[in-house]
């Protein structure tokens, strides 16, 4: 097991009716930006329990952040950030809401001329950041407990990702209810994304890591049982609330300390994002269990861990398969055909934009753009 420094400062205020509890998190005299995505807290009465709890606060608001959060959209929430002198974001929304604040926050302190940088430098230019506070209304990212962001530059067709650990929240508020008007197809991209997001700190190499391990088990094990159980029950709130603290734990740094990482799924995933606009999780069913193939000989022996200990089968390709059905048995494609998506068209522009950055991703460094392309020739 490495080295490693535990760092999470976020509060999260967990359980039916906790909306009201950020009046006591955000300062009383605070110019908050209240950032939301396409309007559907509107209709499930989150907005307003949001207004009512931050009482009489000037409140500037800012509706419209995409599924994939555009700079350009960032952008103009920064130019109203600056122009009002907000000093305290309140985002109310799924992990992109999020993301998009921790952008807007780290931009508004960013003493350079092009925010871009932020994630051109994967947030090393980060040196300070406004407070954020979230109100999650869609389990998946894990954003809600960690200092990651990712932002889409629809101009170029880019989608990057950055880190700074002056972008945690100082709090985040999970109400599993206010999840309850979800979409099918949203808490299946959520289950789904929280799956590989474990997967990405444990599919890796033995690392004499135990307790990780059995960490990392333990929520795969959670979401297989509860996952179709808050699919095909929307309103089950115990089962909501286990997959929304899933999702939580599934990235908020405790399962990554001290042990190696992949991630390879998610970048590879992320062009496809920008490229043909597929959501975030749908690309990562399709992309992991093929750099699960292509990498065979190296994650043999934790594949077979995960086999026997979650699936109950002793090879590593029974896993992989085992993997695979269940994504489907949630109703998610597995493949590039389903989406009428080219395999040879996407490897090959996934290619050169790794060539023409450098890239090199995995465990051990060794997926670079050829390797890439071979993956997503795979994923026909």
């Amino acid at each position: 097991m490495q080295n490693f420094v535990f760092k999470n400062p976020t509060e999260i205020i967990f359980g039916r009716g906790s909306i009201k509890n950020i009046s006591s998190r955000v300062p009383a005299d605070a110019t908050v930006l209240f950032l939301y995505g396409g309007g559907s807290i509107k209709k499930n009465g989150v907005y307003q329990q949001v207004f009512s709890a931050l009482g009489g606060r000037t409140i500037v608001e800012f509706g419209g952040i995409e599924a994939n959060p555009h700079y350009e959209t960032c952008l103009e929430a920064l130019k109203l950030v600056k122009e009002k002198k907000v000093d305290f974001i309140l985002a109310v929304g799924g992990g992109s809401v999020v993301d998009a604040g921790k952008f807007i926050g780290a931009a508004a302190r960013f003493g350079g001329s092009d925010p871009w940088e932020i994630l051109t430098s994967c947030g090393s230019v980060v040196k300070s950041a406004l407070p954020l506070g979230v109100v999650l209304t869609l389990p998946a990212t894990g954003s809600e407990s960690n200092g990651n962001s990712v932002v889409s530059r629809d101009a170029t067709k880019e989608k990057l990702f950055f880190g700074s650990e002056y972008s945690f929240p100082v709090f985040s508020v999970l109400d599993p209810e206010v999840t309850f008007s979800l979409p099918s197809r949203q808490v299946r991209n959520g289950i789904v994304d929280a799956y590989v997001h474990v997967m990405e700190q444990y599919m890796t190499f033995p690392a004499a890591a135990p307790l990780q391990d059995r960490f990392a088990e333990s929520i795969l094990q959670t979401l297989i049982d509860v996952g179709p159980v808050t699919l095909a029950k929307l309103d089950d709130y115990d089962s909501r609330a286990s997959f929304m603290w899933s999702a939580t734990l599934a990235l908020n740094n405790l399962i990554s300390c001290g042990v190696p990482q992949d991630w390879s799924t998610h970048m590879i995933g992320h062009e496809l994002t920008a490229f043909y606009g597929l959501a975030h999780a749908e690309t990562l069913a399709i992309v992991m269990p093929e750099v699960w193939k292509f990498k065979l000989a190296f994650k043999k022996a934790k594949l077979e861990q995960y086999g026997h200990r979650i699936w109950k089968v002793k090879s590593a390709t029974g896993a992989i398969t085992k993997t695979e059905t269940f994504f489907q048995s949630l109703g998610m494609p597995t493949h590039l055909k389903d989406y009428k998506i080219d395999a040879d068209e996407a490897a090959e522009k996934v290619r050169a934009r790794f060539a023409e950055r450098g890239v090199h991703l995995g465990e051990h460094g060794d997926i670079g753009p050829n390797e890439a392309a071979a993956i997503l020739r795979m994923c026909a």
